[in-house]
């Protein structure tokens, strides 16, 4: 499991994960090869999974982004979600519980490739597809989900 400095490691890649060991170091009040070590540890245990940056998709040319429940159509279960998996412009695809199969996120140059996107859905599933307009930026603390460690 993890202990309070793994957490405040963990914060510290979140805000910047192109930190060197030697500032990540001084951030956390360790030396610089037991953070090295820790962070191993965490890839090692898959806490930490990968390491990424955050793009400006809007000025890309991505300018409609928008999320789509998908509800398959009865007995259509040959519907295959690779699909929608390899589409280009999918960022996130979820198959969840409740009255949608599964809920995508898209991001696109235009309104017409939504429409292309649903064309291509319509027989085997019903969409419902919402406009993203602007996204909130909740600040990102893992140690949040551990109020008990902070």
């Amino acid at each position: 499991m993890i202990d309070e400095i793994d957490l405040k490691i963990l914060h510290e890649l979140e805000e910047n994960s192109r930190l060197s060991y030697r500032e990540l170091s001084k951030r956390v009040n360790l030396s610089a090869p037991s953070v090295a070590e820790r962070i191993r540890k965490m890839e090692e245990q898959e806490i930490i999974t990968g390491y990424s940056i955050k793009i400006d998709k809007k000025k890309l040319g991505l300018a409609v982004q928008c999320i789509i429940r998908i509800t398959l159509h009865n007995n259509k279960y040959d519907f295959e979600p690779s699909y929608i998996m390899n589409y280009p412009n999918c960022e996130y695809c979820y198959r969840v519980s409740g009255q949608s199969s599964y809920v995508v996120v898209l991001s696109v140059k235009s309104i017409k490739a939504v429409e292309d996107f649903l064309k291509i859905l319509s027989p085997y599933a019903s969409c419902n597809t919402t406009f993203v307009f602007d996204q909130l930026n909740i600040p990102q603390d893992i140690r949040k989900f551990f109020p008990e460690q902070k």
